[in-house]
């Protein structure tokens, strides 16, 4: 106990100094195929959702001349306007029903849709709370918190278009557009008729001034841009993005937020990721990483599942032993958490170790089945402390196992060749109280 104690007397006396460098608007295109994947299996919300709305949002900022850092951010906002899409899910929503987004066609569907589900505050408040955790550069406040209202002041918190923000307007028409029409496959005549339909609800839905912005600035042209170049490579060479210093503090905010997305989109893992992050941090600082490998290896743990996104509830909350088929397709996380991570420049070390957090030392493991000669240190480090989370975890399978079990459970997996001994007998000494 007084081990851990001085430990986190450590990181508080350290805490202000350390610093990580990380480009936060590429972290958010990388992640955004997998924050889009989600939302559709559990809500029936359009693929590439967040990413459309993105691109809306980054041509009617521009129209508007808004400078490169409040551009930036109007994107990311952009792509996480539904973040909390799984968490209120979990706390709001748990029967799973969820309006049709398909069987839109009339006035009257779009009513149903502003007093479905998004018409409850809640949805937007979650998020509100969610994004300031993210260190933007400009003032975002209520932007998501206001991205539903409408111009006439029958959104859900019965704010009108002056009463709002510009960037909250511009989410919320930019939002419609994706939902109430497919842009993927939509026709120069199929667009214009779209237009024709948002400008009949101009003054309710939206403000003229929007309206306006959204037909001045996202042409057919755009929308072929869309369809063909694809929407973040399109951002990727017309956005100016900036690598920059965040402080652990910073760092952990971020990672607080993406780990609550991955860890609700399953009720039996809420709180896993986090809970290998903060144990990846006391095992660094006990292992004497420097302060900016500690914060590096923290975001690892805290990633280390991204990929499990993609992947279908009913296999990851299935209550018995999943068939071969099963556990083959769930042991594509691991390479998906591979290919996430890898689209963001200069966390090449934390997309190894994330991504290797299934491999074994005999070579069983997965996904690319390396073995001892292949791994890391730092691998093998975020291997056993997932494993050490897990089974301290109640699962849909399993009752949570107390320390001095789960540990005997690792000893075996060690002496059976599959993970590192001597980082089970450091985890056992570091958590035995």
């Amino acid at each position: 106990m007084l081990f851990l104690f001085s430990i986190y007397v450590k990181i508080v006396l350290t805490r202000a100094v350390i610093k990580m460098k990380l480009n936060l608007t590429d972290t958010l295109y990388a992640l955004s195929f997998a924050l889009d994947t989600v939302q559709y299996e559990m809500g029936g919300i359009s693929n590439e959702h967040g990413k459309h709305v993105a691109f809306i949002s980054y041509f009617m900022g521009k129209y508007l001349n808004y400078p490169n850092d409040k551009l930036n951010d109007l994107v990311g906002l952009a792509i996480l306007h539904d973040n909390a899409f799984t968490e209120y899910v979990r706390e709001e929503y748990n029967e799973g029903k969820f309006f049709d987004y398909d069987e839109l066609s009339n006035e009257e569907d779009i009513t149903k849709l502003r007093n479905g589900f998004l018409s409850l505050p809640r949805h937007n408040v979650i998020g509100e709370e969610n994004i300031r955790l993210i260190p933007f550069k400009t003032d975002v406040k209520d932007v998501i918190l206001y991205h539903h209202e409408n111009a006439d002041g029958s959104g859900p918190l019965k704010k009108k278009d002056y009463e709002t923000n510009e960037m909250a307007q511009i989410i919320h028409i930019a939002d419609m557009m994706d939902v109430l029409f497919d842009l993927k496959n939509i026709s120069k005549k199929e667009y214009k008729d779209a237009i024709i339909k948002i400008k009949k609800l101009e003054n309710r839905l939206f403000s003229k001034h929007m309206v306006d912005v959204l037909i001045n600035s996202f042409t057919y042209k755009e929308v072929k841009i869309l369809q063909t170049e694809g929407v973040i490579s399109y951002l990727e060479k017309n956005l100016e993005s900036h690598v920059l210093d965040y402080t652990d503090e910073e760092i952990k905010n971020i990672c607080l937020f993406f780990a609550k997305i991955i860890d609700y989109k399953s009720s039996i893992t809420k709180n896993h990721s986090l809970g290998v992050a903060e144990k990846c941090y006391i095992m660094s600082k006990y292992y004497n990483f420097s302060d900016d490998k500690a914060i590096r290896f923290y975001f690892a743990g805290a990633f280390h599942d991204i990929g499990k996104l993609i992947i279908n509830n009913d296999i990851l909350e299935k209550p018995g032993k999943l068939s071969e088929t099963e556990f083959e397709y769930i042991k594509n996380h691991a390479k998906a958490t591979e290919l996430i991570l890898s689209k963001i420049e200069g966390i090449e070390d934390i997309t190894s170790w994330a991504g290797h957090h299934h491999e074994k030392l005999d070579g069983s493991g997965y996904n690319k089945s390396l073995s001892a000669k292949d791994l890391s240190f730092e691998d093998r480090l975020l291997a056993c402390i997932d494993i050490y989370q897990a089974l301290t975890e109640k699962r849909s399978y399993k009752d949570k196992f107390i320390h001095d079990d789960s540990i005997k459970i690792m000893y075996d997996m060690a002496l059976d060749n599959k993970i590192d001994i001597n980082i089970v007998k450091d985890i056992e000494k570091c958590f035995k109280e």
